[in-house]
Formats: C-alpha cells, sequence, structure tokens
C-alpha cells in the first residue's frame, strides 16, 4: 500500500468520502486510488473556487467534512476566496493540497512556492505536512479530527509526491467522535440575572444556535423575558419556514444595525460574535454595539449550543410554546414588470419543502428573506466571509450532501461571473440545483458603496468600472452551454411560468431574470 491509498483508505474509514477535486500531476496517485477505493466518490471542478466553495456547502448540510484535492501551491490560491468563507462558517473541511516531491523541492520548480504560509490565512488551526508515507494515514485522522472540531474549521494537509507514491501506507484508526464542552452552568446563571434585570437585552445568535431547536428554545426565552432577538448578518445556515421561530438578522448596512441595537443595555452572544460594520466610513462607527452596552457570552463555539440554550429556558421558566413561529403564508404570483420585489415573491409562491436555498443575490435578494419566511420548512445559507463566488459552488456542495432536496441558487450576475463553472459540475453529475440569476447589468453594491464612503468627484469614468453592460452577458447562452435547462425572463409572468418549470425538472437549472439597470 503506497501512501496515497492509505490516505484515501483512512479518510473513507474517518467518514470522509467526497472529495471535491481539481488535480494535477503531483496528486495524479491521489486520484488512481479512487479505483482502488471505490468509497471515495471523487467530484471533479473546472476550478479550484468550485472545488473548496462545493465542500463549504457539503459540510454546512452534512455537519462532517469533504476533503478537497488541490494543485500546489497556486491551485490552493485560486481556492483561498471560499476557503475563506468557510472559515468564517466554521464548517468542517480536510483541505488536501498535493506539492513537489521532497527531493524536487530544491531545484525551484517553476510551481514551487509557500504552501504553508498560504494555507495558514483560511487554515490557522491545523496545517501539516506529509513526511513519510508510513504515517500519512495518521496525519489524514488527525486532519479529521480537526476539520470536525468543535469548532469546526478547515484542516489542511500538505502531501508531497514521495510520500504519495511511497510505499508502506497505514490505515489509521478513526478519531472518536467530537464531543462539544458541556453546559456551563456558571455562565447561565449570570445570563438568567441579565434577563431578569429589567435592563433592555438583546440575544444575538450565530452559527449553531440557529437549528430549529435552539431557535425555538432561544425564541421562548425572548418572549418570556421581554428580550430581543437577533442573529448575525451572514450565518453559515439558518432554519426557516412555516413553524420554525423567525429571527431578525443585523442589518449589512452599519447604520441601520446602530438602529435596530438602539437602547439596548445588554448584548448576550450565543455562539455569535459582537457585531461591526463590514468596512470603515468616514465619521461612522467600527463596533456596532452601543457605547453603554455590556456584552455578555452565554456559549462560544466549543459549546453544546442547543442545551445551553434550553437551560436557559428553563432556569427563566421559559415554555417551548412561548416561542413565535412563522406562519404558513405564501405572497401571489406576481404579474407585470419583472424587479427584484416580483423575483421574490415568486420565490416565496413556489420554494418547495425541504429546500436549501444558496444566497448570493446581494442587493438583488433584498427581499427574497422576508417573501419567503412563510413557505414550508427549509435551509437558507448565506455569505458568510463576504468574498463573492460563493452562492453556485456551495450549492453543489449542498445538493451532493442533500440528494433527496431540492437547491436554490439565487445569484448576483456580477458574483456568478467567478465561479460560472459550477455549472459544469452541477451538469455533470446531475445535481437538483435550480439557479435564479438575477441579472441587472451591474455590481449594484459597488455602486451604493461608492457614494457610501465618501468619495469625491466619481463620474463616467468611475461608474463604468462598476458596469457589466456592453457587452451584455447572456446567461441562459452560458448555462446551456455548460449542460443546463435554461430561460431567460422579462416579465413577472415568464419568470413565474420558467421558475415552476425549473423547480420540476431533474438535474440543474437556471432562470435568469432580466432585471432594471440601477440607477
Amino acid at each position: 500500500m503506497n501512501g496515497a491509498q492509505s490516505l484515501v483508505r483512512t479518510l473513507v474509514d474517518c467518514g470522509v468520502d467526497v472529495c471535491f477535486m481539481n488535480p494535477g500531476t503531483s496528486e495524479m496517485h491521489f486520484v488512481a486510488t479512487l479505483d482502488a477505493v471505490p468509497e471515495m466518490r471523487g467530484m471533479l471542478a473546472l476550478f479550484e473556487g468550485v472545488v473548496t466553495g462545493a465542500a463549504d456547502g457539503y459540510g454546512r448540510m452534512a455537519g462532517t467534512p469533504a476533503a478537497t484535492l488541490l494543485h500546489l501551491g497556486p491551485g490552493l490560491g485560486n481556492g483561498l476566496a471560499n476557503l475563506h468563507n468557510a472559515r468564517r462558517a466554521r464548517t468542517p473541511i480536510v483541505n488536501v493540497v498535493g506539492d513537489h516531491a521532497t527531493y524536487h523541492k530544491k531545484f525551484d520548480a517553476p510551481l514551487e512556492s509557500d504552501i504553508e504560509g498560504v494555507a495558514r490565512n483560511v487554515s490557522p488551526g491545523f496545517v501539516r505536512r506529509g513526511s513519510y508515507p508510513e504515517t500519512l494515514g495518521v496525519d489524514a485522522a488527525d486532519a479529521v479530527r480537526a476539520a470536525l472540531g468543535p469548532p469546526g474549521q478547515v484542516a489542511t494537509l500538505i502531501v508531497p509526491a514521495d510520500v504519495s507514491w511511497g510505499p508502506g501506507g497505514i490505515v489509521a484508526a478513526p478519531p472518536p467522535p467530537p464531543r462539544r464542552q458541556a453546559l456551563d452552568a456558571p455562565r447561565v446563571a449570570m445570563v438568567v440575572d441579565v434577563l431578569r434585570s429589567g435592563e433592555p437585552t438583546a440575544l444575538l445568535l450565530g452559527n449553531a444556535a440557529l437549528g430549529t431547536a435552539a431557535l425555538v428554545a432561544a425564541s421562548s426565552i425572548a418572549n418570556t423575558v421581554d428580550a430581543k432577538l437577533f442573529c448575525e448578518t451572514f450565518p453559515p445556515r439558518v432554519a426557516r419556514g412555516a413553524g420554525i421561530p423567525e429571527v431578525e438578522r443585523i442589518a449589512y448596512l452599519g447604520e441601520m444595525a446602530v438602529a435596530q441595537l438602539e437602547g439596548i443595555r445588554h448584548l448576550v452572544l450565543i455562539d455569535a460574535k459582537a457585531p461591526v460594520s463590514f468596512f470603515a466610513y468616514p465619521e461612522r462607527p467600527s463596533s456596532l454595539v452601543p457605547e453603554n452596552c455590556e456584552i455578555h457570552v452565554l456559549a462560544g463555539p466549543a459549546d453544546d449550543v442547543t442545551t445551553t440554550l434550553e437551560a436557559l429556558a428553563d432556569e427563566v421558566g421559559a415554555r417551548p410554546d412561548a416561542a413565535r413561529l412563522a406562519g404558513g403564508s405564501r405572497p401571489d404570483l406576481p404579474t407585470g414588470e419583472l424587479n427584484v420585489r416580483a423575483v421574490a415573491a415568486a420565490v416565496g409562491a413556489l420554494l418547495p419543502e425541504g429546500a436549501i436555498v444558496s444566497d448570493e443575490g446581494n442587493t438583488s435578494g433584498l427581499f427574497a428573506s422576508s417573501m419567503t419566511a412563510g413557505c414550508p420548512p427549509h435551509d437558507w445559507l448565506f455569505l458568510t466571509g463576504g468574498a463573492i463566488g460563493q452562492g453556485l459552488p456551495v450549492a453543489v456542495g449542498a445538493a451532493t450532501a442533500c440528494p433527496d432536496r431540492r437547491v436554490v441558487s439565487l445569484q448576483a450576475d456580477g458574483s456568478a461571473l467567478y465561479t460560472l463553472q459550477a455549472w459544469w459540475t452541477m451538469a455533470r453529475y446531475g445535481l437538483d440545483v435550480t439557479t435564479v440569476l438575477f441579472n441587472n447589468h451591474s455590481y449594484a453594491i459597488l455602486n451604493m458603496e461608492l457614494q457610501r464612503v465618501g468619495t469625491e468627484g466619481a463620474g463616467d469614468r468611475a461608474r463604468e468600472m462598476l458596469d457589466l453592460s456592453n457587452p451584455d452577458i447572456d446567461f441562459a447562452s452560458l448555462a446551456r452551454g455548460m449542460g443546463l435547462t435554461a430561460w431567460r425572463s422579462r416579465t413577472a409572468e415568464e419568470f413565474s411560468s420558467h421558475l415552476a418549470a425549473a423547480l420540476n425538472t431533474p438535474g440543474p437549472s437556471m432562470v435568469e431574470a432580466i432585471l432594471p439597470t440601477p440607477g
């Protein structure tokens, strides 16, 4: 058994049986092992940003890691943006990066680079270089253990080519299941005192606090003690829909977030970070927490969040029926002009039960959340780290993890162009993903930011850098060229009809909504 075979077999034995990949010469022994270890499902992507984003989507939905396979430092570099998003989402990923043979590195071949230095940006908790075929299995098991946490993380394993092909590989035993920290009773008691203080209080939920059971507990607490309930702006995954408590997201725009939190004297963090502005703006605060507000941590990323919330609910006498659940209403199908509100209404009217929404609609997706609040239960995946080009790859991973559920990718045109190759992977593997493509021919969010940052003298030449027309991009033709069934819609009626057809079409499909250009 060579090193690559022990690596792949160990990963499979540890429950990592999907690998998204874009391999090169140094990874060929891993690729060859796919025939020797058929339990490992290899999935090809045409660009490393799709590989890493798909692993992120898979981990968010499966709760267990997928592996990636990337080619040397440049391959890792191409995948960094979505590994950044995965790090922010605390998604478990085993990130395998091939490298030159150990004896070849001293020759400074054209693809030689500092892989460890690059990897630490997105994998600060675990970067290891495999040194021997005999220990590569242990390295793989340790990477899985690190990836699972808690909290989850990107664990990077660098595999030199000669360690891969060398004999003597040994399969390592799987690590023990991850365990979250037990209930911290003193912290619960501290928050009980805060909630009973009578001063304005808000609960801020993140990550593990946004599953259905945790949301029910949090909502019942908030309604019992008259506290406000918020979640982070871009959490990794939120359970939503009829029968599930609604939670208000902290606004993206800093001034709106400040207004949401105005008057709050106590902010209780439950697997969340204190909110800050995404960017610095002249004469505006970076911290969005009111100056006289105290911050209290109830539970962190390594804690058993749901158990902690349920214990807090018991302590304050909150009953589960105190939770405020979303109703079961849907918007009517829209008519007339096709605009972002009409697109959101159609999605809300047609979203199937159990859907998974990968949301990178950006400004065009503004109304999607409110229009889908009363849909049948579904999951919503957000752009956690702000690095665009996430939506389509995350949809690939989510559909791979949950093949029995329809994935809907709400996708802005500018962001889609970063990782459009994801459509090819959807078609190759017959993934049930429907893309809603918002085509407004613009980086609309940057038009807004151009004004917000206080620029002076911005005119036609500046606005040209934010414009995606001339030439206009025909996304429907691009999608068809990559194997999708695709439509272009110019009216609300057309869009509703096309979306209904797409959601009932097996495999990947795309509906392009031609929208008015902002401004």
